[in-house]
């Protein structure tokens, strides 16, 4: 097996199947989101792409954040806590956010596309073992945490090194998972989530942390409606 990784600024080289990561928040709250029965996501890069789909579907559901805010006239903020309380079953949501909806969206050459956060990493990582036999074997890992501030390691690299050490089957992923918990700890990256935050609660930290809470896979394709490309994710359970 071939494990890359890419950034955002190289994310059309990302091959085979190709794993977007965003642990705080966005495919943590996508996780919470399938988990709650939603039934389909829409990935997108800006607000207004969202607003435009919304109109298609006028049911859905808008998620997302712009600085971690909530948006005008969006349903909920990108918040995972939030997400677990919310009634979504049956519902398709459309998420747009400022890393991990525009990572999906530009990958655009994978060949398999799987959305992934701590909390569906394990499974992530056996589904993409699969996919990958019938792709030439090759791994593409996208942590899509890139703001200056939060530079690697961060959640995000930290969630591509346990997943890439499942990948690998080693004995040392649990290892690795709990030192980069340790290390995020560490370096109070949770700072400025208070309890009872409407756009920052503190209550999603452990919603991140909660790591393979979740046992299935989140499969996404591109789709093109107008002038808008988008990500449509499925949940898929890898035990089926």
């Amino acid at each position: 097996m071939e494990i890359h990784r890419v950034s955002h600024s190289r994310a059309l080289e990302a091959r085979g199947v190709v794993i977007v990561i965003d642990v705080i928040r966005a495919f943590s709250v996508a996780a919470y989101a399938f988990a709650g029965g939603a039934q389909s996501l829409w990935l997108v890069r800006t607000v207004e792409e969202a607003q435009a789909l919304r109109k298609r579907e006028p049911d859905a559901l808008l998620i997302g954040e712009v600085g971690g805010r909530l948006i005008e006239g969006f349903d909920f903020n990108n918040s995972p806590s939030q997400m677990a309380a919310a009634d979504v079953r049956g519902r398709m949501l459309i998420q747009r956010t400022g890393a991990g909806t525009r990572g999906a969206v530009t990958a655009a050459n994978a060949t398999h596309l799987l959305l992934c956060s701590l909390t569906n990493a394990q499974a992530t990582a056996r589904y993409a073992r699969k996919l990958a036999e019938t792709s030439e074997g090759i791994v593409t890992l996208f942590p899509t945490a890139f703001f200056e501030e939060i530079a690697p390691p961060n959640e995000d690299s930290i969630c591509a090194d346990y997943i890439e050490a499942l990948l690998l089957e080693r004995d040392d992923a649990a290892t690795v998972l709990a030192d980069g918990i340790k290390y995020l700890h560490a370096i109070d990256r949770f700072a400025g989530f208070e309890p009872g935050s409407g756009d920052f609660p503190a209550e999603d930290i452990p919603a991140v942390l909660a790591a393979d809470r979740f046992d299935f896979a989140m499969v996404g394709s591109r789709q093109q409606w107008r002038n808008i490309t988008c990500v449509e994710a499925h949940r898929v359970d890898v035990n089926q």
